[in-house]
Order: C-alpha cells, then sequence, then structure tokens
C-alpha cells in the first residue's frame, strides 16, 4: 500500500465524514435562512414539472440500491434467498433504469438553469460546483455499470468495495480493498466522497428537511362565508356544519375608559 491509497481510502473519506456532520451542525446553527432549496419555480415552471419529478424519484429509486447493495452484507440477502443471479439481475436492469430517469431529469433541469435567463442568474457558484460533482457521481457510476455489469462479464462490488465502506464505518478502515476496483468504479466512489464533502455548503441540505410531516397533517378545512347562492362556492356537504357569521353586536366593557372624541372643537384664545 502507498500513501496515495491511505490518503485516498482513508483519510480522505474520513474528513469528508466529519466535514459533512459538522457542516451541517454550524449551518443550520448560524445560517437557518439559508437552509433552502433555493427553489427558483417562480420563475419557470414547464421544464421544472418535467426534470424534477424524474431526477428525484431516479435518486430514492438509486439511493435505495446503493444501501442495499453496499451496507447489506451478501449472506444476509442469501439468507432471505436473493441469490448472486438474482441480485445481479435486479441491481444491473432497474439501477439501469433508475439511472436513465436521474440522469435525463438533471439533464432537464441543467438545460433550464442554462437557458432560462431567470433561473440563470439565480444560479450561484455552489450550485455550478454541485451540479458539477453530482453529474460526475452519477455519469461514473452509470459508465461502471454499462462497461461492467452490462457489456462485460460483471464485477462484485459486495467482495470490495462494500467491505471497504463498513469497515471505515467500524473504524478499522482497510485501502487494500479498493486496490483492485476498476477505475470508473474508483472515480464514482472518489466523486460520490467529493459531493459529501460539499454537501453542507449548498443547497443539498434542503435533503433533511423534507417535509415527512405532511403525510400524516390533518386537512386544513376551509369553508365559505358567502351565503349566497351562485356565487362560486361549493354547496355544503352533508356532515358538514354551516359556517355562519355570528349576528351578535359587540358592545363596549363597562371597565373600558371612553375614547376621546375625534371632533375638532374651536378654542377661543
Amino acid at each position: 500500500m502507498t500513501p496515495l491509497d491511505y490518503l485516498l481510502w482513508v483519510a480522505f473519506p474520513y474528513i469528508a465524514a466529519a466535514t459533512f456532520v459538522v457542516g451541517h451542525i454550524l449551518r443550520y446553527r448560524f445560517d437557518q435562512f439559508g437552509w433552502t432549496s433555493r427553489s427558483s419555480q417562480t420563475y419557470e415552471n414547464r421544464l421544472l414539472r418535467w426534470g424534477s419529478p424524474m431526477f428525484h424519484y431516479g435518486m430514492i429509486m438509486v439511493i435505495g440500491g446503493h444501501v442495499v447493495g453496499l451496507f447489506i452484507p451478501k449472506p444476509w440477502l442469501e439468507f432471505f434467498g436473493v441469490t448472486e443471479h438474482i441480485y445481479h439481475l435486479g441491481a444491473t436492469w432497474m439501477g439501469s433504469v433508475a439511472a436513465v430517469l436521474t440522469i435525463a431529469g438533471l439533464i432537464i433541469l441543467i438545460i433550464r438553469r442554462r437557458l432560462v435567463t431567470r433561473v440563470h442568474l439565480a444560479t450561484t457558484v455552489m450550485d455550478k460546483v454541485m451540479y458539477m460533482f453530482l453529474g460526475g457521481t452519477i455519469v461514473f457510476g452509470t459508465v461502471a455499470t454499462v462497461l461492467h455489469q452490462v457489456l462485460g462479464a460483471g464485477y462484485d462490488y459486495r467482495g470490495s468495495i462494500s467491505p471497504w465502506i463498513r469497515s471505515l464505518w467500524g473504524l478499522q478502515p482497510d485501502p487494500s480493498l479498493m486496490s483492485d476496483v476498476p477505475f470508473f468504479f474508483q472515480l464514482h466512489v472518489l466523486t460520490a466522497t467529493a459531493l459529501f464533502l460539499l454537501w453542507p455548503f449548498t443547497r443539498l441540505v434542503h435533503v433533511f428537511s423534507a417535509p415527512i410531516g405532511y403525510i400524516w397533517r390533518p386537512y386544513v378545512i376551509y369553508r365559505s362565508r358567502d351565503t349566497h347562492k351562485g356565487s362560486g362556492a361549493r354547496p355544503v356537504q352533508r356532515g358538514w356544519e354551516k359556517a355562519e357569521l355570528p349576528n351578535v353586536r359587540v358592545s363596549p366593557r363597562a371597565d373600558e375608559p371612553a375614547r376621546p372624541s375625534r371632533s375638532r372643537t374651536n378654542i377661543r384664545r
């Protein structure tokens, strides 16, 4: 093992992990107003309506596949009947579908940021850096999958990359596991690590502010107070109480002091 191997596969991941955790804490502590996705929907909606769902749903599929492939040991999956052949087919073809969705959505979003003037003016330097590393991570991972899993004989990354990641989590790093990993898989890992390093300083922090509570939030009920029929208000449904304005005249309180009159008084000097 060379010093470069220890730098790339031991020091760099731990630096990125420390920056990821501490950076988010500091960002939330001192920049809560900047903790946002910096939405540009008000500037342009037509391309965003196509690109955003494709990218986000594709990324959910990609993240789910990575969690299963990298953090769940092979014997655990085999215990539940997921053989190497079944896993290879699922990871290759479902991963390819997820990659196509993600790349297509990302291309639409990048074109939108480049061609729509108002969106382009709202794009910061960190947005461009984030798009570069995010795009590089996705492209290198897709190229590695196509070359080795689709067109090639297949590469069992669960015997090298997965144990290496788990060794980092166990604080017993083993950089030798990454020495024989194919080049594009190595590029994929390095760009993903750099993306985690930059994460707290970009708009990606909004991932941790997903409105999950919206799923079980109670409904907000709006009732019309207009009793005139034909005003556009929906008819009262069965089971709902009709909302009416209270016909109560408010009188001043007895203990409330009288307010001075605002009428002008002529005062003879």
